[in-house]
């Protein structure tokens, strides 16, 4: 009896286990994004990367509250959330792509009302629109 009730358990669980691995779904490998173009722009002297951004509490307050204003902005598209605030002896540099004119005057008018007009470098570009091979329009 309890031969048999082994061998029961024992076919079950085999059964079960062919069964997941036939139903497992069949994942394919997704290709690495290629990032050479961002990194070849990175790379330049001129343009800031989040390795710029200053330790000093000033400047960290400065991108926090950057940070918030735009964040707390419903209005604005999430490109425009995820904008690349970077702070150095109060200095605000804004870049990223953004959806429209209207976008990219927003932040940069929350990055002036925080760190004043003449301390905020705006290269926010604005993002081609979903199958626009255009390239992006620069930042003033």
């Amino acid at each position: 009896m309890q031969n048999t009730f082994r061998r029961l358990v024992s076919g079950g669980i085999t059964a079960m286990a062919v069964t997941l691995l036939c139903a497992a779904p069949i994942v394919a490998q997704q290709p690495a994004p290629d990032n050479s173009k961002t990194n070849a722009r990175d790379a330049k002297a001129a343009k800031k990367t989040a390795d710029d951004q200053s330790n000093a509490s000033s400047d960290v307050e400065i991108t926090q509250k950057i940070r918030k204003a735009v964040v707390d902005d419903a209005n604005l598209s999430t490109y425009a959330h995820n904008v690349k605030i970077v702070t150095s002896k109060g200095k605000v540099t804004l870049r990223g792509p953004v959806r429209s004119d209207e976008e990219k005057n927003a932040v940069v008018a929350k990055a002036r009302e925080v760190a004043g007009a003449e301390n905020v470098v705006n290269q926010i570009t604005i993002a081609p629109k979903s199958g626009d091979k255009a390239s992006s329009k620069k930042g003033s």
